[in-house]
């Protein structure tokens, strides 16, 4: 899921949920690893890049036109946390009032949102934060801007990044509303096979005892990974999906009634994004299957009398549907 998120960040994010203690932060805090370094313009505070015009703060944009230099600088993909106690203006930022009445300037103040334009926005324990902020992250994410208005001041900037929430779900559930809101959601259950649990308790220790040569061993895999995401990122506009397909997924959508259409788009997105990914430009029955599960499970109406896991009532849909 995440990987898909990051070939095609339009799929709109991912909410993971799990037992405490299963590595769902390790993972997420992993992926910046594997992503390419990014041109930015360096005296930006938003990482506009260079050359694509829809990264690009409305300031650069600007300069641009009046044709100016602008320096340019390579920075890893930002990968900036939420915490939990943040406000709105630390989240959106804030115009100094003062600097604007005395000097006559717009004085932004960038928040956190500006800081992952082009990157990651994770928030830990998404489930205990305010409703209020979830739907300002979200908003953000989906509209590709953020906008401050205050006393008659408005500023905007871009805050396209990829939102990336984590909890237990036995702190608290998530209004569905805001749940729908994430393109795709995976489970993460306890792994149960001893001889697994001894090779992460293995990898563990051998980590805190030698983290640089732990990282060293996987250098290689991870470069391969890597190039394999740029690949699929340049390749993705030459995917195409059957019209059969496309029928196939909304005629599963329709029988577990999924509320709107969200769960048709993003799993057609997710589905191009594997095929892709695998190297190919024709989706298959089989991408759909690896993916339709996690674009779907979290868009269910809840039964309190039904036991039967989301998951598998999405994949016993497909089974019918493809059958």
């Amino acid at each position: 899921a995440l990987i898909l998120n990051v070939i095609d960040p339009k799929i709109g994010g991912v909410m993971i949920l799990g037992d405490r203690g299963t590595g769902k932060t390790t993972t997420i805090r992993a992926l910046v690893d594997l992503l390419p370094e990014i041109d930015c313009v360096s005296d930006d505070p938003y990482n506009s890049s260079p050359s694509e015009y829809d990264n690009m703060s409305d300031e650069v944009r600007n300069r641009l036109a009046n044709s100016e230099e602008v320096p340019v600088v390579k920075r890893k993909v930002p990968m900036v946390d939420l915490p939990l106690g943040a406000t709105e203006d630390r989240v959106c930022g804030t115009i100094d009032i003062e600097k604007a009445l005395t000097q006559g300037k717009k004085a932004f103040e960038p928040g956190l949102l500006a800081k992952a334009n082009r990157g990651i926005l994770y928030v830990d324990e998404v489930n205990l934060l305010d409703d209020h902020l979830v739907d300002v992250l979200l908003d953000s994410a989906a509209g590709g801007w953020n906008t401050v208005e205050r006393e008659g001041i408005s500023i905007r900037h871009p805050a396209k990044f990829i939102l990336i929430g984590s909890g237990n779900p036995e702190e608290g559930e998530l209004r569905p509303q805001l749940l729908d809101r994430f393109g795709m959601h995976a489970m993460i259950r306890t792994e149960r096979d001893p001889d697994l649990r001894v090779q992460i308790v293995d990898s563990c220790q051998k980590f805190a005892d030698d983290p640089k040569g732990f990282r060293k061993e996987f250098l290689e895999d991870n470069q391969e990974f890597a190039n394999q995401i740029i690949v699929a990122r340049a390749n993705l506009s030459k995917v195409v999906i059957p019209a059969g397909l496309t029928r196939k997924i909304s005629m599963i959508c329709s029988t577990l009634n999924v509320d709107g259409l969200r769960g048709d788009i993003v799993t057609n997105r997710a589905a191009r994004a594997f095929c892709a990914f695998d190297g190919r430009t024709e989706v298959t029955d089989d991408d759909v299957k690896k993916v339709v599960s996690l674009c779907l499970r979290h868009r269910l109406r809840k039964d309190i009398l039904d036991t039967m896991d989301n998951g598998d009532k999405v994949m016993a849909t497909y089974e019918t549907v493809f059958e």
